[in-house]
């Protein structure tokens, strides 16, 4: 695909949000700015179910974050982010789907009277199943069993022409997402028991709206309790996908797919991690900054937030002294410290993980010790997370299309370090196992 946009707008709650991000850039155009913010973050419960109809249990139950006490020591901060659309803090707010166990993912595919279905909405189907439920599956390591039913196996005509809604890029709910929500409820209403569902994927026909080498469309409405309901269940969480993300040949890219590992992030809380003026200071190590290219994961402050970390998967580096530790690679899906924490006050601190190109990150071109801050201040589309680049202004070592560059070589390698002087820090990077896991020290004066 020659170009991709950040997403759409959000809507939380009883609310209806616009985005301050303009939301018309494209990758090639990120500046990548200096990370010299202090932080904000929260530590605490997984995200819960937020209200969603109940499924069956995991076969494997993730614990409760937060509980990581290493040493002995005190448990991280909570501190959820304050006054914000959609944030990194925890525990999630409300009105969100669960993102453990089994959750049950209606998804339809749908054309207009003036733009027939393009190909057959079995095909669309196929171009993001089953890849999305395996996506899911090596993230979550299992955590979420992600099941994606298509009650009906048709294009489902809605009753007015497409350019009805006026649905354009940066659209908000009101009025043309209220309407095609609406009407999509009415047509499939005698086909479909929405109540046995937790969230909805729309797969528009690729034929509506601009090709997403021009524009993206794609969009997620999360949390919103005052959405249309059908058989008397909210449809709170619902992803419409548009057209289709191109490779550069004018066929649908190999991991075009994970525009909707993406789009459902935000139906489980996620934040968008770039930045109002396209600034891109999360790179590729997060399918919630970009989600073209190369397969990639998402932050281990994501998995741990999403309850796919359990606690003893998760240290805390609260104390003041020396701590060492030993971290597993986040691709792998085995035991072992997968996220390290440090703490800066009871709202900031540094997330520490170890990224191969193992499982969902085929695209790692330089595994190691990544680092970055997380502030649960920052608001969706805010930068809420910050990468630590330990290979500052080298340009980078993927040659992927349309992929940042200058954070692909980030990782810090045995013998490097992060000093914070301000807080009287610093990670050091001690040493690389021959199993691949890597071995860190945090040095804290306070």
């Amino acid at each position: 695909m020659k170009n991709q946009h950040p997403r759409g707008p959000r809507i939380r709650g009883r609310r209806i949000r616009r985005p301050r991000d303009p939301r018309g850039r494209i990758p090639a155009r990120r500046a990548a700015l200096a990370a010299t913010a202090t932080l904000v973050l929260a530590i605490g419960a997984p995200a819960a179910s937020n209200g969603a109809r109940p499924g069956p249990p995991a076969a494997r139950a993730p614990a409760l974050p937060g509980s990581a006490t290493p040493d002995d020591g005190p448990p991280c901060p909570l501190a959820p982010g304050q006054d914000t659309r959609m944030s990194e803090g925890m525990p999630t707010g409300p009105g969100y789907s669960r993102s453990t166990g089994t959750v049950h993912a209606l998804t339809l595919m749908i054309d207009f009277p003036d733009v027939p279905g393009e190909g057959t909405a079995r095909r669309r189907f196929a171009e993001f199943f089953p890849r999305t439920a395996q996506w899911f599956a090596r993230s979550s390591y299992g955590r979420l069993d992600y099941r994606p039913a298509t009650p009906v196996d048709r294009w489902l005509r809605m009753p007015r022409p497409f350019h009805s809604y006026g649905i354009e890029r940066g659209s908000t709910f009101e009025p043309g997402y209220r309407k095609l929500l609406r009407d999509l409820a009415r047509a499939a209403d005698p086909l479909v028991d929405f109540r046995r569902y937790d969230l909805v994927n729309v797969l528009i026909t690729p034929n509506a709206g601009p090709p997403a080498a021009h524009t993206v469309l794609s969009v997620t409405f999360s949390g919103n309790q005052e959405a249309p309901r059908a058989d008397g269940v909210p449809l709170a969480n619902a992803s419409f996908i548009y057209s289709r993300q191109d490779d550069g040949t004018g066929s649908f890219a190999a991991n075009g797919f994970r525009v909707l590992p993406h789009e459902n992030g935000h139906a489980f809380g996620l934040p968008d991690l770039y930045t109002a003026h396209g600034a891109d200071h999360a790179g590729h190590w997060d399918v919630m900054s970009e989600d073209w290219g190369a397969g990639n994961d998402l932050f281990a402050w994501h998995k741990w937030k999403l309850g796919w970390l359990t606690p003893d998967q998760v240290a805390c580096a609260s104390q003041p002294g020396v701590s060492t530790y030993g971290i597993s690679p986040l691709g792998r899906p085995d035991g072992g410290t997968k996220l390290v924490f440090v703490p800066l006050s009871d709202s900031a601190g540094y997330a520490i993980e170890v990224r191969t190109n193992e499982g969902n990150d085929e695209g790692v071109c330089r595994p190691g010790v990544l680092i970055s801050r997380v502030d649960a201040r920052a608001d969706s589309g805010e930068a809420p997370i910050t990468v630590l680049d330990a290979t500052a202004d080298s340009g980078g070592c993927t040659r992927e299309p349309n992929v940042h560059p200058e954070l692909s070589d980030a990782t810090y390698q045995p013998g490097g370090h992060l000093d914070d002087r301000e807080h009287g820090l610093r990670i050091a990077v001690t040493g690389r196992d021959a199993d691949g896991g890597y071995r860190v020290k945090v040095t804290r004066s306070e």
